[in-house]
């Protein structure tokens, strides 16, 4: 009998200790952390025109970021030039798919970003799922964060604000991050959680394209898993 309520006593404090003391541990640690005080809110154009809005964190190696976003099927998008350019022209009136077509630059910490991923909608990259990523100097368990800002490009056009050839991204900006943590969550990429509320002060705007958005203000920081350190010891435990 004494068995069974030891056992009662061990899982109690488990699940206190992982559903309730961890996940506060971590909110009150983050709620203060310098990356999230003192990081621009919206990223910015070549021009300096407003961008998008960061919406999504990940902690963990680049390593670790490039497998998590290809596992769950992104791709890694091109850098912009010229020969890119008229591709992704070509293809959009042609309707081909281009798994890995160019996004423009925007920039944070005074830089580009530094990793940029896609997934393609139909059979042209008119329409695609796409999300940047810089890398901060800020790390945590000596992993770096990396800001991303999530949108989805719904056409191609001109530009509202300079006339060019440009993708024009849906409002609903909040769609995308969601999208990305479920992905990851469902991939069981994920270790640790966090909900920064009222991350953003204005809850809308428009980015350098003239587009609007909008979003409830949230910022996800996600701790990432390393499946690849998982699978070495799981390989060492073997036979």
């Amino acid at each position: 009998m004494w068995f069974f309520w030891i056992s009662v006593a061990l899982l109690v404090t488990w699940a206190v200790a992982a559903y309730l003391l961890a996940p506060s541990v971590w909110k009150l640690y983050f709620r203060h952390h310098p990356a999230l005080e003192n990081v621009d809110r919206i990223t910015h154009t070549t021009d300096g025109h407003p961008g998008d809005p960061l919406n999504v964190v990940m902690v963990g190696t680049e390593e670790e970021l490039i497998r998590a976003m290809v596992a769950i099927g992104w791709y890694p998008a091109n850098s912009i030039t010229f020969e890119s350019s008229l591709r992704i022209v070509v293809d959009s009136v042609l309707r081909r798919p281009d798994d890995q077509a160019p996004v423009s630059s925007l920039y944070l910490f005074g830089r580009k970003q530094d990793l940029a991923f896609e997934q393609p909608v139909g059979n042209s990259p008119r329409q695609r799922h796409h999300v940047r990523f810089w890398r901060s100097a800020e790390k945590e368990h000596d992993r770096p964060l990396w800001f991303g800002a999530a949108t989805f490009d719904r056409s191609v056009g001109l530009s509202h604000t300079t006339g060019e050839v440009t993708h024009h991204i849906g409002p609903d900006v909040d769609a995308e991050r969601d999208r990305i943590v479920e992905q990851l969550d469902s991939g069981d990429w994920i270790q640790e959680e966090y909900w920064e509320d009222h991350f953003h002060k204005e809850l809308e705007g428009r980015n350098g394209g003239g587009d609007p958005w909008h979003t409830d203000g949230k910022l996800v920081l996600l701790m990432l898993k390393d499946h690849h350190t998982d699978s070495l010891q799981s390989n060492k435990a073997g036979p």
